[in-house]
């Protein structure tokens, strides 16, 4: 598989949240490329771990761990950060609000100041001790062109330690959306020993033995594993009241979804966090496996999957036709036939239900849609589609032929379902839509170079905000390859500016938030620029024989996610892993 780094470079800071799920129900390889871990390692003996000591799990691992670097969101081995690499702040999505974590508080002082205290007593895993100097110095690793967080400092001027405790950021401009992002989202890497590393090697570096702040630290890594060690002495055991009961933390490589829901039954997996398309029925049959709700969706959402056309191709360039495209889907078909109610069909607007004090019901109401092929038959007909052959299929206005590939990767299998659905639900009013399936790598190159009529995608998670939604939907210029945002190429400088009106909102401010986020779901609901479908599943399957306590929608349950992808760990994640009960003690 070719080096994803040089899809990645351009990364917007919302972008490299997609990972362990960015596909429906399968998911892509790790890259490994020239990158692979090639240390040696001394893998633990499975069989050797005390098995009421150690949690197993696996769903974000396609292929061999190929790093260990924290800058690497995407291709890292699980766990690298959350388990071992830090953030300044969790985000709780129930709470709506940023948890202090390494620092212990965070206050914008005035417009262009924001000032973040740290913990003390916070050490490294070589026991040094973590400073200002450390946060200081990983922020301004962004200065580097190739680092993902490199555009904060479009409007990051500078960063001060003013004492060990302290660190001040002073901006141009008070992007306070991006930065509540930022703050939950970039791992504090050692400046003692990442100093002097070349841009290359800050990027694409195994970084062996990782040195870390959390709570567990690297123990041993094989072609099919990772393991982590609890650490005895971390900082969050007082300071957070925090104490996770996992001595060890193995995640398991993914070689099939078959093999995981093997290992799940067998109790040789605690957390599957992959799509298993039986599982309703387990949950239904007495195999002792739970998901967050005992019926459908069973699942929490975790992200948005929309159909995106091409809107530079005809006749995906005409609004018209793409509210008529959204007005053929049978949705419905999709949630209960591919995913046995595994998945909840989307609001028209697209949001996130844990964003729902943002939707704008009077919006929906008036530009909304729903599955309805008389309406979509008689908007192709208003906007001069029509059937001039009588095949049954709508031509261009100029007479020529439409026939669209709608492309997924092949082995998604619920994807390729899906978009059997969608393609047979266009030709019953007479839209010419082929599925395809190239490779994953063949559709990212297509994608990126806007080489395609149709796809779907879902490449943005749950966030502090909806600004990292309608930054994915919006976001101009539109370059030569579009790597992670608008795939669709619309251009729409209006909604751009709405969109960065929307950043310099407080995240408090949820009036002001609305105000905008109403303004754009009238241009998304009017235009389509994107198709919103249905919420893919935080996939999440557990097995309560070795632990317990895990998140439900039971009255005294935990309600933190219970997912272990990455980037999630900072949205609950960890906290589900750390309310963790051992069944036998």
């Amino acid at each position: 598989m070719r080096n994803r780094a040089r899809y990645l470079i351009p990364l917007i800071v919302a972008g490299v949240v997609a990972a362990g799920c960015s596909g429906g129900g399968s998911t892509p390889p790790a890259s490994q490329g020239s990158n692979a871990a090639s240390a040696p390692a001394a893998p633990a003996n499975p069989n050797s771990l005390p098995r009421n000591e150690t949690l197993y799990m696996s769903g974000t691992q396609w292929g061999p761990p190929a790093n260990f670097n924290p800058i690497r969101e995407w291709d890292s081995a699980t766990g690298t950060k959350g388990l071992a690499y830090e953030t300044l702040f969790h985000f709780d999505p129930n709470a709506g609000k940023l948890i202090p974590w390494l620092a212990e508080s965070g206050t914008w002082t005035d417009d262009k100041t924001f000032e973040a205290k740290l913990r003390s007593g916070i050490k490294w895993s070589d026991g040094k001790p973590l400073t200002a100097a450390d946060v200081k110095f990983t922020f301004e690793l962004g200065k580097f062109e190739t680092i993902p967080y490199h555009n904060i400092w479009d409007f990051l001027s500078s960063v001060d330690a003013v004492d060990p405790q302290t660190v001040k950021f002073n901006f141009s401009k008070a992007n306070y959306q991006q930065w509540g992002f930022n703050l939950y989202s970039r791992s504090i890497v050692p400046e003692h020993i990442w100093k002097g590393r070349s841009e290359q090697d800050v990027l694409d570096g195994v970084n062996e033995n990782p040195v870390a702040t959390g709570a567990y630290k690297y123990m041993s890594h094989d072609q099919d594993r990772v393991v982590w060690v609890k650490r005895d002495d971390w900082w969050g055991k007082t300071a957070l009241n925090m104490d996770p009961k996992p001595k060890y933390i193995v995640d398991i490589v993914n070689s099939s979804n078959e093999v995981a829901m093997g290992l799940l039954l067998q109790k040789g997996l605690d957390l599957s966090n992959n799509f298993l398309p039986g599982a309703a029925n387990l949950v239904k049959g007495n195999f002792g496996v739970s998901t967050f709700y005992p019926e459908p969706p069973y699942m929490l959402s975790a992200n948005t999957a929309w159909l995106v056309p091409n809107t530079t191709k005809k006749p995906m360039n005409d609004p018209a036709f793409r509210k008529a495209l959204a007005f053929s889907v049978d949705t419905k078909k999709i949630v209960e036939g591919v995913y046995g109610n595994l998945v909840k069909a989307s609001s028209p607007t697209g949001l996130l239900p844990q964003w729902e004090q943002f939707v704008d019901p009077a919006m929906v109401s008036q530009y909304g849609f729903s599955y309805d092929p008389a309406k979509a038959k008689k908007l192709l007909a208003d906007a001069g589609y029509k059937d001039g052959d009588g095949d049954g299929l709508v031509e261009n206005k100029d007479g020529s032929k439409i026939n669209l590939s709608l492309i997924v990767p092949s082995g998604w299998t619920d994807w390729m379902e899906s978009i059997r659905v969608i393609a047979a639900s266009a030709k019953e009013v007479g839209i010419n839509v082929t599925p395809d399936f190239p490779d994953f790598n063949a559709l990212v190159e297509l994608r990126g170079s806007g080489k395609f009529d149709l796809l779907i995608n879902n490449e943005r998670q749950l966030s502090s905000s909806p600004w990292t939604y309608y930054d994915y939907v919006f976001q101009l210029p539109i370059q030569k390859v579009q790597n992670t945002v608008n795939f669709g190429r619309y251009e729409n400088k209006e909604a751009w500016d709405l969109v960065h009106q929307l950043d310099q909102v407080k995240l408090d401010d949820v009036e002001g938030m609305k105000a905008i986020t109403s303004k754009l779901q009238k241009v998304t609901l009017d235009e389509m620029p994107i198709i919103p479908l249905w919420y893919n599943g935080l996939w999440s399957q557990v097995s309560s024989s070795v632990w317990k306590n895990w998140p439900s929608s039971a009255a005294n349950a935990p309600k933190t996610a219970p997912v272990a992808w990455r980037n999630w760990m900072e949205l609950g994640g960890f906290e589900t892993i750390a309310q963790l009960q051992p069944v036998n003690p």
